[in-house]
């Protein structure tokens, strides 16, 4: 595994990796961008890379643009060392770790926003967030040309909002989605995880438990419409007495519209998912489900 850190490095690490003598083909390049403090989460990111790609690259960048004047980027768990070998064990071959002043060497006058899907679930608690996250995706994007880019399903807005700006920009490279990964007792990776204490980390589960008992009423008919599946994942959380809800949403996936509280399941056309943002002490946490059109029907 090669590590570089500024960005003729990475171009010229590229350039030579990228050609397959004597088939007149490039390889192909998957692309894991990170803010580092690696988990199962981002390995699991990796070995897709892995597997759909010839050259595999990981970055970790603690981007500050998209953190909010009160929120923890001075603070965000970082640990260099440790994060280059689970990304060598991963069969990363190119690891990108910038500076601030490598990504950006002046003050940023360009900015990208996705209007629309940036303006509800962590859009609305986080402002600025998404601006922030497009930005700097789209400069490593432009930085590492990918084919393929890969993006964990636990963040679900920010998958769709990726996915949107690629297709409005014509960006060369394919988002590919990846399941969420969770710890053995359910809990979403997270690399804020590591902020819970020990009563918040127990009580953290009723968001899984949650989504998985809402889940199986919808399956089976128990839960019929947007309003029932919203004011059952609310009881459920507020049955932990240190959960604060920021938000409880339903809405269409990927296009994020909202649903009016009477809709039927069976009568939406498209996936659906619940997303999630609850306070434990300082600690803010995500989560979500999707539920596919066929899983909505199968009790019909």
């Amino acid at each position: 595994m090669m590590i570089v850190r500024d960005v003729q490095q990475l171009r010229a690490a590229l350039a030579s990796r990228r050609s397959a003598p004597g088939t007149g083909k490039e390889k192909k390049v998957g692309f894991v961008p990170t803010m580092g403090y690696l988990h199962e989460g981002h390995a699991s990111l990796m070995r897709a890379a892995r597997e759909q790609s010839d050259i595999v690259v990981l970055s970790i960048f603690v981007n500050p643009i998209q953190f909010g004047p009160n929120e923890d980027f001075e603070s965000y768990p970082r640990d260099e060392e440790r994060d280059a070998a689970i990304a060598e064990r991963e069969g990363v071959d190119i690891l990108f770790i910038p500076t601030v002043e490598v990504m950006y060497p002046q003050p940023t006058r360009t900015k990208i926003r996705v209007s629309g899907l940036t303006d509800r679930l962590c859009g609305v608690s986080r402002p600025g967030h998404f601006d922030g996250v497009t930005t700097v995706v789209a400069k490593l994007f432009n930085m590492v040309q990918p084919d393929y880019a890969f993006f964990g399903m636990k963040d679900a807005q920010q998958v769709a909002v990726l996915q949107q700006m690629v297709t409005d920009l014509n960006m060369n490279v394919e988002i590919v989605p990846c399941p969420i990964v969770r710890e053995h007792d359910g809990l979403a990776l997270s690399s804020r995880n590591v902020y819970l204490n020990e009563e918040e980390r127990e009580q953290a589960l009723v968001l899984s438990r949650s989504l998985r008992e809402a889940r199986e009423g919808v399956s089976q008919g128990e839960i019929a419409t947007v309003g029932e599946l919203r004011s059952f994942l609310e009881t459920g959380i507020a049955s932990s007495p240190l959960a604060r809800i920021d938000y409880v949403e339903i809405l269409t996936f990927p296009s994020l519209e909202p649903l009016a509280a009477e809709e039927r399941f069976e009568d939406i056309n498209g996936d659906i998912i619940a997303a999630l943002a609850v306070f434990f002490g300082k600690t803010r946490l995500i989560d979500n489900m999707r539920l596919e059109k066929a899983e909505v029907l199968s009790h019909v």
